[in-house]
C-alpha cells in the first residue's frame, strides 16, 4: 500500500493531471467530467435566460458576472489540457479542442461585440463527453464511423447535389416562363427559390403558380422532390454498411487525445504512442 502511495507521489504532475482531466474511468476523472458538465450546463442556462428580457432587466449583471466565472473556468481548463497532453497542437485541432476554445471565444468576443456572447450556447457540445462518463465509448465510436462514411460519400454527394442545382435551375426558369411576373415569379432567381422550396417539400406557400401548366410542374417537382430525398440516404446507407464496429473503451491517447481504442489496444491506432 505504500508503495503504491509513493508510485503516485512520484507521477510527473502531467500525467497525473492528465488523468484527472482525459480519463474518465478513474473516480477522479468521472468526478471531474460531472463537474465540468454541470457547470456547462449552467452556464449555457445563464446565458439564455440573459437573452428573456423580464429576467435580463432585473438579474443582467448577476449572470453575466456568472458568465464570466464559468469562462474563466473553462479558459483554466482548456489550458490545462494543453499543458497536460503530449501534442497541444494536435489537441488543439481535435473535434473537442475545437469545441473548447470556442466555448470560451464569445465571451471575450463580447467585449467588442457584446451581441456575440449568445454564441457561447455552443459550449452545450461539450456535453457530449457525457458519453465518456457513462461508459458509452461505443457511441463515440460509432459517431467517428459515421464520419468516416459520410467522407467517403462525398464525391457522389458532391455529384448529387450538383445535379439537383442543376434541376432547380432549369426548373426555376421554366416556372419564371410559365407563370411571369403576373404571379408572383418576377425573376428566375425567384423561381429557382421557388423550385428548391417545392423539391424540397418544405412548401413555405409565400409563392405559387397559378396557372394550370404552372401547377402541372408542381406536381411533378412534389413527386420528383421525394425520389430526390432517398439518394443521399441510400448513398450514406451503403457506405455505413461497408463498416464494421468492434466495442471500444473510453482510454484516451494521452499523446494526441484520441479515443475509441480496442480493449486489448497497447499503442494508439491515429498517432502511434503507447496507451
Amino acid at each position: 500500500m505504500g508503495e503504491t502511495n509513493n508510485n503516485k507521489a512520484g507521477r510527473p504532475w502531467r500525467q497525473t493531471m492528465f488523468e484527472v482531466i482525459f480519463e474518465a474511468d478513474t473516480p477522479a476523472g468521472k468526478w471531474f467530467d460531472i463537474v465540468l458538465i454541470i457547470c456547462i450546463l449552467l452556464s449555457v442556462a445563464a446565458v439564455m435566460l440573459d437573452s428573456v428580457a423580464s429576467i435580463n432587466n432585473k438579474y443582467h449583471s448577476r449572470l453575466l458576472a456568472a458568465e464570466w466565472l464559468f469562462t474563466i473556468l473553462f479558459t483554466v481548463e482548456y489550458i490545462l489540457r494543453l499543458l497536460c497532453v503530449g501534442r497541444p497542437i494536435r489537441y488543439a485541432r481535435s473535434f473537442f479542442g475545437i469545441v473548447d476554445l470556442l466555448a470560451i471565444l464569445p465571451t471575450y468576443l463580447s467585449l467588442f461585440f457584446f451581441a456575440g456572447r449568445h454564441l457561447a450556447v455552443i459550449r452545450v457540445l461539450r456535453v457530449l463527453r457525457i458519453f465518456r462518463v457513462l461508459k458509452l465509448g461505443h457511441h463515440t465510436k460509432e459517431a467517428a464511423l459515421l464520419k468516416n462514411a459520410l467522407y467517403a460519400s462525398r464525391r457522389k454527394i458532391l455529384v448529387f447535389l450538383f445535379a439537383v442545382l442543376t434541376l432547380v435551375v432549369i426548373i426555376g426558369s421554366l416556372i419564371y416562363i410559365i407563370e411571369g411576373p403576373e404571379h408572383g415569379f418576377t425573376s428566375i432567381p425567384r423561381g429557382v427559390y421557388w423550385a428548391v422550396v417545392t423539391l424540397t417539400t418544405v412548401g413555405y406557400g409565400d409563392i405559387s403558380p397559378g396557372t394550370g401548366p404552372g401547377q402541372f410542374l408542381a406536381a411533378l417537382v412534389m413527386i420528383l422532390g421525394y425520389s430526390i430525398i432517398a439518394v443521399p440516404t441510400g448513398i450514406v446507407t451503403v457506405e455505413l454498411s461497408r463498416v464494421q464496429t468492434d466495442k471500444p473503451t473510453s482510454q484516451v491517447c494521452p499523446e494526441c487525445c484520441a479515443e475509441g481504442h480496442d480493449k486489448d489496444a497497447k499503442y494508439c491506432k491515429y498517432c502511434g504512442a503507447k496507451l
